[in-house]
């Protein structure tokens, strides 16, 4: 069954490459389902093998990903997805990974809502923010 509402995610040419990364990352993960451009599609010859629909999943939740081009925007830290983290050790090697071509809008640490905390932004754009332990009010 499909959920109601999915996170969909939109790349300028790499949403491939994200998400075989993406998928690397975490347990129960895959990509389910994958279209790609042909010469003839949206955005013609050059765009030919980019992913024109693709469904994946992180942790068994379902997200949708694009390629797309001549948009005057990118993603945006606004929206970010919150991983709770079973273990440091979890953290620790998310946030390294993510960090990889990324950029630290929060390096770990402690900030008084959290036992640990973290908050990248990766190569891809995409925003994470990483979290071991209860958070407090």
């Amino acid at each position: 069954m499909n959920p109601k509402i999915t996170t969909f995610l939109m790349f300028e040419g790499d949403a491939e490459e994200a998400m075989i990364f993406y998928t690397s990352l975490f347990d129960d993960s895959e990509i389910v389902r994958i279209t790609k451009s042909g010469p003839d599609g949206p955005g013609g010859p050059n765009a030919e093998g980019t992913v024109q629909r693709a469904l994946f999943t992180l942790n068994g939740q379902h997200y949708m990903a694009i390629d797309s081009f001549g948009h005057d925007f990118t993603f945006t830290p606004a929206i970010s997805l919150f991983v709770q983290c079973e273990s440091e050790e979890e953290l620790n090697r998310l946030y390294e990974k993510l960090m990889n071509g990324g950029t630290a809008a929060m390096p770990l640490g402690d900030y008084g809502f959290s036992k640990k905390f973290g908050w990248v932004q990766d190569r891809f754009g995409v925003s994470w923010q990483l979290n071991y332990g209860e958070l407090t009010n």
